[in-house]
């Protein structure tokens, strides 16, 4: 039976940790994750900083060891979009992406923790994934789990601030039919421009779909 964990992992003990050192305040959070069998893991991740430029960010992502080829796809006033590969401290998502077969759904990175919402096959999977990081020495958290057996699913998947800016949303009335508040309205209200709501409620969205629909339907 397939089975979602919620895990996380002290920053330290992972890819960007001294991105995390040298810029405190800088939040990753992933859009998408592919691991190769060379040992590199290529994420597609979003970044934003409130106190530090993307110029003293990219310095910082140049001086980690644990990074290289980043590459910047997109900015999005206060966020940055990038490719890179992560070549060290990233043992635990190798294993259980490539000898565990599971998925990362969501992960987002701060200077504390990084959080990961991981779909595996079954328990024993995740169970094999566990005992990986003790053998490690890895301080791996499992915080939340779900099990897919058709009665319950896991719809949601959202970071913290999709999901603060979804319910904003609803609780506006901009879903509404007649609309009670226009996309301007509501960037006014949380105090994000026009296009930083507008791509952070496309990526809740595009979160929804993939844990109430896709991921649904893998656990039938």
């Amino acid at each position: 039976m397939s089975t979602i964990a919620e895990i996380s992992l002290p920053a330290g003990e992972f890819a960007l940790s001294e991105t995390l050192e040298a810029v405190p305040d800088a939040e990753f959070e992933i859009e998408r994750m592919v691991a190769h069998e060379t040992g590199r893991v290529m994420p597609f991740v979003w970044a934003t900083s409130e106190t530090t430029d993307r110029a003293a960010l990219d310095d910082a992502l140049d001086a980690d060891p644990s990074v290289e080829n980043v590459t910047q796809l997109a900015t999005y006033d206060d966020e940055w979009f990038y490719r890179m590969e992560w070549i060290t401290d990233i043992e635990v998502v190798l294993h259980m992406l490539l000898e565990q077969d599971a998925t990362v759904l969501n992960a987002d990175g701060r200077n504390d923790a990084w959080h990961f919402r991981i779909l595996f096959p079954d328990r024993d999977s995740l169970s094999a994934s566990y005992d990986y990081c003790t053998e490690q020495d890895l301080s791996l958290t499992v915080e939340r789990i779900h099990e897919l057996d058709g009665e319950h699913r896991d719809r949601y998947g959202l970071t913290e601030t999709q999901h603060e800016t979804m319910i904003a949303a609803v609780e506006a009335g901009y879903f509404d039919i007649p609309q009670q508040a226009t996309l301007d309205d509501l960037a006014g209200d949380l105090d994000i421009t026009h296009q930083a709501l507008s791509e952070r409620l496309h990526r809740g969205h595009k979160t929804l779909i993939e844990n109430a629909l896709i991921v649904g339907r893998m656990g039938r």
